[in-house]
């Protein structure tokens, strides 16, 4: 709730069931409900999110449901006392892990920066899960975003009705968080107007949302912090102003430093993806996701993966999260309409539509990386012959 007196009521969220201490509603509840396609992270985590809460006996920062050490093994895997293994949701530097856990616990909000497929949006949706259990007080960010949504609207209806009052108010995800001592998200802060960025300042600086029409203010209780990310590579991006951005603590996402790390995120996400959508594992196919990964890195660097020959980068980011969307979508050709078994022909498609973005300058990049590099590539024919198959 609000501090003062005055300030405009937020409606109390349904309770979630799995993690305590949780609020919104649940994916699925009841006999007969329907599985959703994409659970919530304290959804499908809820067991280690509870392994972890009960082998946690580190100081826990008011309102945490974890401890900052808790939430880090949560983000990066390991195995807890009593014998359970957490999975790894971020494969990557554990510093940067620290350093984004650690200033949640401060006053400071945080940051996410980097090229598009980081795991911007993975690492801050599973941040606020295991810091609040509650992923659900989002904010998306886009070219339309109102003021509104980060700060509160009003239910017209009712406003008309009874004029401006607590029962008009409609909350924003940020306003709930204040109230609440939760952590907010919002996903593509730079794609927001700048008028709307800067509506944050107040909130982050003093830690109060003004609501002048009912003379009052919700003032963020402990607990309360907020997550952005940004990307400065799309188009259609705003710049920060500097006063809003030096109310954060910026920390930045690395791609992956090495093919295997890379081979690792995308095997990972494929499989869960292929589980939520009743795709079969493929008992072979790691070896295309190796090539898939590598002609992303390749041509993302603009380098041969052994140093010796330059290439031409296309247009497009290649981004591990391009590269797991080519996979899945060859998994599902190879279970529908082939054998089930993962081959070059599943992915050529993906990768070629990946890579051929300019419609101009594009084909001729692919067609060049294809004649000079995966022509010669010992054990790439197949390869080879599947992309020249598609254009």
């Amino acid at each position: 709730m609000a501090a003062p007196t005055d300030a405009p009521a937020t409606p109390p969220a349904a309770p979630r069931t799995g993690v305590p201490g949780a609020s919104g509603a649940t994916g699925a509840s009841g006999p007969g409900a329907a599985p959703v396609l994409r659970p919530h992270a304290e959804e499908a985590f809820a067991d280690e999110l509870a392994a972890l809460a009960a082998c946690d006996d580190r100081p826990r920062p008011e309102r945490w449901l974890l401890s900052p050490w808790a939430v880090a093994t949560y983000l990066l895997g390991g195995e807890l006392p009593d014998g359970t293994v957490v999975s790894p949701k971020y494969v990557g530097p554990r510093r940067v892990v620290e350093v984004a856990v650690a200033t949640l616990a401060t006053d400071r909000a945080l940051l996410l920066l980097g090229v598009p497929g980081t795991a911007k949006t993975w690492v801050s949706e599973h941040l606020a899960a295991a810091v609040s259990g509650d992923s659900t007080l989002l904010v998306q960010g886009t070219a339309g975003t109102p003021e509104e949504a980060v700060r509160y609207g009003w239910n017209y209806a009712r406003l008309l009705a009874d004029g401006p009052g607590r029962d008009a108010l409609v909350p924003s995800p940020v306003m709930r968080a204040m109230a609440e001592g939760k952590v907010a998200r919002i996903e593509e802060l730079t794609r927001m107007p700048a008028d709307v960025q800067d509506s944050l300042i107040t909130v982050l600086s003093e830690k109060t949302l003004p609501v002048p029409e009912l003379g009052g203010e919700t003032r963020a209780v402990r607990g309360f912090n907020l997550v952005a990310t940004a990307n400065d590579r799309d188009r259609g991006v705003n710049e920060l102003s500097g006063a809003l951005r030096r109310r954060f603590n910026t920390v930045v996402l690395p791609l992956p430093a090495s093919v295997e790390d890379e081979v690792d995120i995308v095997t990972r996400r494929v499989r869960a993806l292929g589980r939520s959508l009743d795709l079969p594992e493929p008992p072979r196919g790691a070896e295309e996701i190796r090539r898939v990964v590598t002609v992303f890195r390749e041509l993302r660097d603009g380098v041969t993966a052994d140093g010796r020959s330059r290439v031409r980068s296309p247009t497009g980011t290649l981004s591990t999260a391009e590269a797991i969307s080519v996979v899945t979508a060859g998994i599902a050709l190879a279970a529908h309409f082939g054998d089930g078994v993962l081959r070059a022909a599943d992915v050529a498609a993906g990768i070629r539509g990946a890579v051929v973005r300019d419609p101009v300058s594009d084909p001729v990049v692919w067609q060049e990386y294809l004649e000079g590099v995966v022509r010669e590539r010992d054990g790439w024919k197949d390869f080879y012959r599947a992309c020249r198959e598609v254009g």
